[in-house]
């Protein structure tokens, strides 16, 4: 049973559950949210609920957000009181998805007030974060890493530690970049193996043994069936949101554009997704892009077996 206290700020769909593990774990955890429903889930979880989040990192060992986007976690941090309320010293987990400028711009706030701090943003969606099995980038000095590790250890299964301020939220924006972009691909295969005649099935248990291979189709298939755990069974019930999706590809395309680096395929994902986010779309999970493509696939296209 561990004694360190934690202030956890944010108790949605991936804070709630990480915040009722740490609980689980032993650890007294205070929390704070604005929205009365995720304060009434954490209370049943065993986190005690406060009154406000500079009340929560009062009197916490360690202080982790988990919030919406960079300008959340920058009025957290200084308009709610977070960094003037914590003791000296105090541990700063970072577990939002926000700009890698953001999070260093984070860290330089931290440590002018004398607090230490890491940006551990996570991958796994919310099953992940309910079963205490998410993928967590680690960007902070050597020795912040080492503090934050064991309490990271209990909300993911792999913990990689990827380098200094900042490091975590680069490592996040290149890997979502990367699963936007092979979520569009498998999707547009999917409607272009029902055009040519093959059943879902028949692909899917050719591609998922060879080279098209990839977590956006073995775990978060977009068609219903061949994954009877991903959200097409559901409806497309997220999972993982379409807006966030996009809102996470706009950092992305934000870092290219910083960088200079020239990505066609994520600048297009990043298009793709910011106009399906903007519909109906943002709501549902973002494998639910297939549903658009094939939408605006023509219909009058016929091949050796006929109409679509």
């Amino acid at each position: 049973m561990t004694n360190e206290t934690i202030a956890f700020i944010g108790l949605g769909h991936m804070g709630g559950p990480m915040a009722a593990n740490l609980v689980k774990a032993g650890y007294a955890v205070r929390g704070f949210d604005l929205v009365p429903a995720a304060l009434t889930q954490a209370r049943a979880d065993g986190v005690q609920v406060v009154e406000s989040a500079a009340e929560a990192a009062a009197t916490a060992d360690v202080v982790i957000t988990m919030l919406p986007a960079g300008e959340h976690v920058r009025a957290a941090y200084l308009d709610d009181g977070l960094i003037a309320a914590a003791q000296p010293g105090t541990l700063f987990i970072e577990s939002s998805t926000i700009a890698v400028d953001d999070a260093r711009a984070a860290h330089e706030l931290l440590r002018a007030a004398g607090h230490r701090g890491v940006d551990a943003p996570v991958s796994g969606g919310v099953v992940g974060a309910e079963a205490g099995t998410l993928t967590i980038m680690v960007g902070g000095e050597t020795n912040d890493f080492a503090a934050a590790e064991e309490i990271l250890q209990v909300l993911g299964s792999r913990i990689v530690h990827c380098g200094g301020p900042g490091a975590g939220q680069a490592a996040k924006v290149c890997n979502n970049m990367i699963l936007g972009v092979s979520m569009i691909a498998v999707s547009e295969a999917f409607v272009l193996g029902e055009a040519l005649g093959l059943t879902n099935q028949a692909l899917f248990d050719v591609a998922a043994h060879a080279s098209g291979q990839c977590w956006a189709l073995t775990t978060n298939c977009p068609v219903p069936g061949p994954v009877p755990g991903s959200p097409a069974n559901r409806d497309y019930l997220p999972g993982f949101a379409g807006a966030l999706m996009a809102k996470d590809l706009g950092l992305a395309a934000q870092a290219l554009e910083s960088t200079g680096v020239v990505a066609e395929l994520g600048g297009r994902a990043a298009e793709i997704y910011r106009q399906f986010a903007d519909g109906p779309g943002g709501a549902r999970d973002f494998s639910a892009i297939i549903e658009e493509i094939r939408a605006n696939s023509d219909p009058t296209k016929t091949d050796s077996r006929g109409k679509l």
